[in-house]
Order: structure tokens, then sequence, then C-alpha cells
């Protein structure tokens, strides 16, 4: 039976109340066990510093990438650890230069198009997971969430200001787009959005058709400036050719827990 050594003791009530009044809640988490080590092991006062200053930086960093990830509002928690690199016909190279997130840095787009159930969605929100946990933000967004958006704010004069707040996300997602008829309000806040981030911020679009028929979506003016706009700094990728992974794995009985016999 393995017993556990005993706890270290509580911190000295006025070190408490100090480290809370300067909001140290990391220094405070571990200062007992550290104190504790430091004084068996005879660590020198700026190793025992050090060690605590490390803690506090790396919770906060650890905060603020989860305060990152619920702002971006990423929908299903599709990380690269469950992402198949090898049944996507994205070409592994392809797939390893996103992976660097250096096209976010140089403000260029991702498309990434072809038939439902083909992984567009898993690989553009993993990347997205990918990128807050490299320190970027992200903004997640579907075509009727930004009509949304541009109606709530039409009625102050506010839309402006909101798709300016929206791009200052290092990468906007918005994702299946084509699976539904596009609104007036949706197309246009698909401008709005595309204009606003030409060269200054990334978008990553996942759609069952390539850009070039957005006009069969939209009105065509609209299409042709949209299209323009996000075409001219994109890397289009392709996702047809085959089977989807939902009907795959349904087919083979994955889809569900088995029932009890």
């Amino acid at each position: 039976m393995t017993v556990k050594p005993p706890a270290p003791p509580p911190l000295p009530a006025e070190l408490d109340r100090l480290l809370r009044r300067l909001r140290l809640p990391y220094v405070r988490g571990a200062a007992p066990e550290v104190i504790a080590t430091a004084t068996a092991q005879r660590w020198e006062p700026a190793e025992v510093l050090r060690v605590l200053l490390a803690e506090e930086a790396a919770g906060r960093d650890q905060a603020t990438i989860q305060m990152r990830r619920r702002a971006s509002q990423l929908p299903a928690g599709k990380t690269l650890d469950a992402w198949d690199e090898t049944a996507s016909p994205i070409p592994k190279a392809t797939q390893q230069a996103l992976r660097t997130l250096e096209w976010i840095s140089r403000a260029e787009n991702l498309c990434v198009c072809g038939p439902s159930g083909t992984g567009k969605s898993h690989w553009v929100e993993a990347l997205g997971h990918h990128a807050i946990d490299r320190g970027k933000t992200v903004a997640w967004h579907t075509l009727e969430t930004l009509a949304a958006l541009l109606r709530r704010h039409r009625a102050d004069d506010s839309t402006n200001k909101a798709i300016a707040k929206l791009i200052r996300a290092d990468l906007v997602v918005i994702d299946d787009v084509g699976l539904l008829p596009v609104s007036t309000d949706a197309a246009e806040a698909l401008f709005r959005v595309v204009d606003a981030a030409y060269e200054r911020r990334s978008i990553a679009l996942t759609s069952n058709i390539h850009p070039a028929g957005f006009d069969e979506l939209m009105p065509k003016s609209i299409a042709v400036a949209t299209v323009d706009r996000f075409l001219h700094h994109a890397h289009v990728l392709l996702t047809d050719g085959i089977e989807s992974y939902r009907l795959a794995q349904a087919t083979a009985g994955k889809g569900v827990t088995p029932l009890a016999s």
C-alpha cells in the first residue's frame, strides 16, 4: 500500500493575504509545496523565487488559453489529437505547413471545400484550437450567426464597429457555407467580414462548393466582390473523392454505442 507523504504546512496568514492582495493565485497555490521542497533540498532563495514565478506565469498562460477558447465559440472540441492525417485527401505536406500557422501570421486565407462528411469542419476547427494553444485569438461563425450579428447592430448603426471588433481575432472561422440558401443579410455580412479582414486578418472558410460558385448562393455582385477579395491570398483545399467519414462510421456500426442485448 502506497503511503502518501504528509501535506505541506499552509502558508502563514499574512503571506496568504499578501498573495491574495497582489493577485498571485498560482504562486499561492504552489507556495506550500515549493517552500517545503526548498527547505528539504536547501534551494537557493533565487531558485525558490524562479520556481514560484514560473508557476504563476504557467497558470496565467493556461487561464488565458481557456478564456480564448471560450470566447472563440469553437463548437465541438475537435482538435488535432483526434485528427487522422492519413485518412484525409489533404496532402500531408500541406497539413504540416498549415499546422505551422505561418499563413495566419501572413494574413492569408484558407478555404476547405468538398462534400459533407469529408473532414472540412474538423480540420478547420482543429486548426482553430491549435492556433489558440499557440497564443492566437479565434472567432468561429456560420453565415447564420454573421447575419444575426449584422441585424443586431444595424438598428443602432454600429455594424462597422461590430465587424471591426470581430476581425480583431487573428483567425475568423466561417463554417458550412453552401449547405443552406444564403439570405441577403448573410451575403452582406460575409462580404463585410471578408472586406474588413482583407490583407489584415486570416479567414478559414469551409464550404460544400468552391468559392467560384458562390454566385449560385447569393447575388452575383456581392459574390464576385467577396470571392475576389477572399481568394486573392487564399489556400484552397479540396476534400472530394472520398466517402463521408460519418457515413462510413454509420455503415460500420461505429456511430453509436451498441445497445444491450
